[in-house]
């Protein structure tokens, strides 16, 4: 038996591609799987449980099955951060808060989406400040439809701009957080994604800190079990 993380899928109508492996993924990758946890970022942009495409509505109907015969967990990512409870139990998806500590098979562990460990990006923690604010996230579910997508689009096309001048180092997570977190949890064990950088970071004294990779080439998957913890790939057909 183990348990199994996954996170930015980033899924899209863009990508049907991605969409595809996700629905083979949920289909057949998953026995003895006793829980799944999606760290965020499931979805590319989210602007409101209301305005879910088609294909989203796909992706509940098959998490919903999956749902009736094992737990699925899910952290908001920086791209997902709206998907609310609506949309939740169309999936029979759990909300997780946005650090979950728990108990991996005896292991103290501690798993989140990642970005708040970037913390030498001031700007972006700038605004993930403002827009974590419950009265801010009320104020744009009450805009307009129209008026939502199109802030939502006019801030993608500026983080990706802004993603092409900053420097790696500042888009990774900084050792002082990491740490930080991980004494305050009392947890040997951290996993995240929005990094994109799948790795398992040996950290001394028995800490670990496990990244899950994105999945815009192939399918990551971290498997979590008694004895072993292992980064797996799933290639596109």
């Amino acid at each position: 038996m183990h348990t199994l993380f996954i996170g930015d899928l980033h899924l899209s109508a863009d990508r049907p591609d991605i969409t595809q492996a996700f629905i083979r993924f949920l289909d057949t990758q998953l026995a003895g799987t006793e829980a799944l946890y999606i760290l965020g970022d499931l979805f590319e942009v989210w602007v409101g449980d209301d305005l879910a495409e088609p294909f989203a509505i796909d992706i509940a109907t098959h998490l919903k099955t999956v749902s009736l015969q094992l737990p699925i967990y899910f952290i908001h990512g920086n791209r997902d951060f709206l998907l609310s409870q609506d949309y939740a139990r169309q999936a029979g998806m759990k909300l997780l808060p946005e650090v979950q500590v728990l108990s991996l098979y005896g292991r103290e562990s501690v798993v989140l989406h990642g970005d708040s460990l970037c913390t030498l990006d001031h700007d972006y923690q700038r605004f993930r400040r403002f827009r974590n604010r419950p009265f801010v996230q009320w104020c744009y579910r009450h805009l307009p439809q129209q008026l939502r997508v199109n802030i939502a689009a006019k801030l993608r096309r500026n983080s990706q701009q802004q993603n092409q001048i900053k420097p790696e180092q500042i888009m990774d997570v900084t050792v002082d957080e990491v740490s930080k977190l991980l004494a305050q949890s009392g947890a040997s064990l951290m996993i995240h994604g929005h990094t994109h950088r799948p790795a398992i970071h040996e950290l001394g004294h028995g800490q670990q800190r496990a990244v899950v990779g994105d999945w815009y080439q192939q399918g990551s998957i971290l498997k979590v079990s008694q004895d072993t913890i292992e980064l797996q790939t799933l290639p596109f057909a």
